[in-house]
């Protein structure tokens, strides 16, 4: 037997080999399917716009083909873009992204998620507003703020133009009075979380607070008390006449 496998034993490990390559050659051939997170890009947006609407980042493709093919693809060489270029106010919804998706030949795209986007595109505005120093407790008993002051003493926000209106003014990080009874001056970062606009300048603000002391309660005049009541007013009565 062990006479028999060796005999031409060159020949069956070379058809064997062959074998090997045949199937690994049949198995890449076959057609499967895999999914893939490809990056959505906005382009040529327009210097006086902004984008005020959520737009996913990224999209769900399931392509199919040849095995061989699959395993080649690099999600770094996968990329969607939408032009908008010619886009106007309001809402634009690009469809059928998977015309804009380049592949190999022989493969193709058997799903997408989401299959569209919609952009909502508004005016860029800028605006200034007040800054508001804002404290986290007040001050301990005894001391009262006599003046605060903010240098600059304004802030300028910028973004789509529905959220524009409806911004008033800009805060600044929270300052602690429960230990403070002298005026003091600090620099304070600002604090604004927009939707859809952002804070231009500045970044922070010279903040100076000046405290008093109340003044200590003045005495009253003195009170003499009333003379005191007899225990039996009837017998007092008595007595006098």
């Amino acid at each position: 037997m062990v006479q028999l496998l060796l005999n031409n034993w060159h020949l069956k490990l070379l058809s064997l080999t062959f074998a090997f390559m045949l199937w690994l050659f049949v198995m890449g051939e076959q057609n499967a399917e895999q999914g893939y997170l490809v990056p959505l890009e906005l382009k040529n947006l327009p210097a006086d716009f902004i984008v005020a609407n959520e737009v996913p980042n990224l999209v769900d493709v399931r392509i199919s083909g040849p095995r061989t093919l699959l395993s080649n693809i690099q999600v770094s060489n996968l990329s969607l873009s939408v032009d908008l270029r010619d886009a106007q106010p309001g809402i634009t919804t690009f469809r059928r992204l998977e015309d804009r998706l380049q592949l190999p030949r022989n493969l193709k795209i058997t799903r997408l998620s989401p299959s569209y986007v919609d952009v909502k595109l508004e005016r860029l505005r800028r605006k200034t507003v007040p800054i508001r120093l804002v404290f986290s407790s007040g001050l301990p008993e005894g001391f009262v703020i006599e003046q605060v002051l903010a240098r600059p003493d304004r802030a300028t926000v910028e973004g789509a133009e529905s959220e524009m209106k409806t911004v008033s003014e800009v805060e600044t990080e929270m300052v602690d009075l429960s230990r403070v009874r002298e005026s003091f001056s600090l620099s304070v970062p600002l604090s604004y979380q927009g939707t859809y606009s952002r804070l231009v300048e500045p970044r922070a603000v010279d903040a100076e607070v000046r405290v008093q002391p109340l003044p200590a309660p003045e005495p009253g005049p003195a009170v003499e008390p009333p003379p005191a009541a007899p225990e039996n007013p009837a017998v007092l009565q008595d007595e006098l006449s």
